[in-house]
């Protein structure tokens, strides 16, 4: 039998045939070591071939190749990477200015994982209500700064909007990742969506102005008349990996079409002289918090060869 991973906890997988049937599996043996690299072998969004393995037991045989999948880096693992979700149509990561703040260098490296696993990213800033008039100037500014780059970006208030009429136009007949910190609303906007779905909200916490954990796993979702959706738990800190250092440049679109005006191939774009990126900063055509998340993601890289 063949089905798509929609949930997993560890232990057991649950699959969803093309009948919707949803079935129980735990994983072959030997699928648990075919790649050391990764600390889960089987993720949701993975087409998988399954069977029955004993009266009323389900095992995991083989995974189909994925179309693509995003990852981070593995908390208790350093050096292993943990894959988010696979086979993904679009990312959304949904971004709010306060309570919690979302800090730019955290998009910017979602934005390059996207772009080095060719996925298109979507920004949801949400919370629009919430923010004061500094605040307010802050998401303005923010959206104009990724709408120049070229990335498609929603303001909204998940809460309080009646309208989700941009949002479901995107969402239609794909399969969609939604990220961001805990607490920026991922699961309130997913059930103001498909109240069906009831997934489980929890307040901001007050004493630290972020939000508490309320989804603790990767799962996937049938949103009623628009398509599959991802919900994954808040995501505190994110590594870039598997990317070499001499490429972290390509996956800022900005920076990208500057790069046959650089002097030297092997520009880093940093102390060369006749420097196309750097050129275009002191013109104000790059911004400075884009090239500050390129150093940072730039010097992570060049640490691991120390």
């Amino acid at each position: 039998m063949k089905g798509t991973v929609t949930k997993t906890t560890g232990s057991f997988y649950w699959v969803r045939d093309d009948k919707d049937n949803i079935y129980e599996c735990r994983l072959r043996g030997n699928l648990r070591l075919k790649d050391y690299k990764f600390t889960n072998p089987v993720v949701v969004g993975d087409r998988v071939i399954f069977e029955k393995s004993g009266e009323s037991d389900y095992s995991i045989q083989n995974i189909e190749k994925r179309k693509n999948y995003i990852v981070r880096r593995s908390v208790k693992l350093s050096k292993q990477i943990h894959i988010i979700a696979s086979n993904i149509d679009q990312a959304v990561l949904m971004i709010t200015i306060s309570e919690p703040k979302t800090y730019l260098e955290f998009v910017d490296r979602y934005l390059v994982t996207a772009e080095a696993y060719h996925i298109p990213a979507i920004l949801l800033f949400n919370k629009a209500d919430l923010c004061n008039e500094k605040e307010a100037e802050e998401m303005t500014a923010y959206i104009n700064l990724y709408r120049q780059i070229g990335y498609k970006c929603i303001e909204l208030s998940a809460l309080k909007d009646d309208s989700f009429d941009e949002i479901r136009k995107i969402m239609k007949g794909k399969t969609t990742l939604f990220s961001g910190y805990s607490g920026v609303g991922k699961s309130t906007l997913l059930n103001r969506l498909d109240p069906s779905l009831n997934i489980k909200t929890s307040e901001i916490s007050e004493s630290f102005k972020s939000g508490k954990h309320t989804t603790t796993f990767a799962e996937m979702h049938e949103v009623k008349n628009l398509g599959m959706i991802i919900d994954t738990p808040g995501i505190k800190g994110l590594s870039v990996i598997d990317i070499p250092k001499e490429e972290i440049s390509h996956y800022f679109p900005e920076m990208l079409k500057l790069l046959p005006d650089c002097k030297f191939n092997n520009c880093t774009h940093i102390d060369e002289p006749s420097c196309a990126i750097k050129k275009a900063l002191e013109e104000n055509k790059i911004d400075i918090s884009r090239y500050r998340s390129y150093l940072s993601i730039f010097d992570e890289e060049v640490d691991k060869y120390r």
